[in-house]
């Protein structure tokens, strides 16, 4: 059984993607079908602030922008959603080092 998970505007959703070579992550208002935040490991190689392709650092990386995207739109509150993968290696990563910034889950 398939629990679904929704955001609202006072608790939007943290959706994280993870493809073979990069890391996405999306701050998402499923009342109003609309994406707040996003950040990915794409958007970071562009400006030089990691090197390779997605791994854990650069989805401490990733985490870190989005805590510091949210905390500038007063969103200090989330619910993760990390879709299909388990909790675990690159996931985990970019969770902890969101919350370590100051979002709490």
């Amino acid at each position: 059984m398939k629990k679904n998970i929704k955001g609202t505007p006072d608790r939007p959703r943290l959706y994280i993607f993870r493809s073979n070579k990069h890391i996405y992550g999306q701050i998402i208002d499923d009342t109003r079908n609309k994406i707040l935040i996003t950040r990915s490991s794409l958007s970071v190689k562009d400006n030089n602030q990691v090197t390779g392709h997605a791994n854990c650092n650069t989805s401490k990386t990733i985490g870190k922008l989005i805590a510091e995207a949210c905390l500038d739109k007063g969103i200090q509150k989330i619910v993760f959603d990390r879709g299909k993968h388990i909790y675990h290696g690159r996931i985990k990563a970019l969770a902890e080092s969101t919350r370590k910034a100051g979002i709490e889950f």
